[in-house]
């Protein structure tokens, strides 16, 4: 199973972008989806988390303005994010639950100017 996040790039401050996620191999079964993110010099931390029937989750600091959503039929979990902010800078990184394995995509890089 891999895990192929896109949709990086570099956004002015109040700007849009919209992650995807999506999952590909012998997938039987796909759990919660989320997405973290790591800014530079701070650990890695959870931004969204969805899972299968939809429930999702937030970090406070991003309430009101990213959106996670999911696809089951296309295995892909998405994040829109609006009204970024320069601390919104970071790798993301998306992580599953894949046939009860825990699986995480490589990063991609959102850089907010202000």
């Amino acid at each position: 199973v891999q895990l192929q996040a896109s949709g990086g790039g570099l956004v002015q401050a109040g700007g849009s972008l919209r992650l995807s996620c999506e999952a590909s191999g012998s997938i039987i079964s796909m759990q919660t989806m989320a997405w973290y993110r790591q800014a530079s010099g701070n650990q890695r931390a959870v931004v969204a988390s969805i899972t299968a029937s939809g429930g999702a989750k937030y970090a406070d600091s991003v309430k009101g303005r990213f959106t996670i959503s999911r696809d089951n039929a296309k295995n892909t979990a998405y994040l829109q994010m609006n009204s970024l902010k320069p601390e919104d800078t970071a790798v993301y990184y998306c992580n599953a639950d894949v046939n009860r394995f825990n699986y995480w995509g490589q990063g991609t890089l959102v850089t907010v100017s202000s």
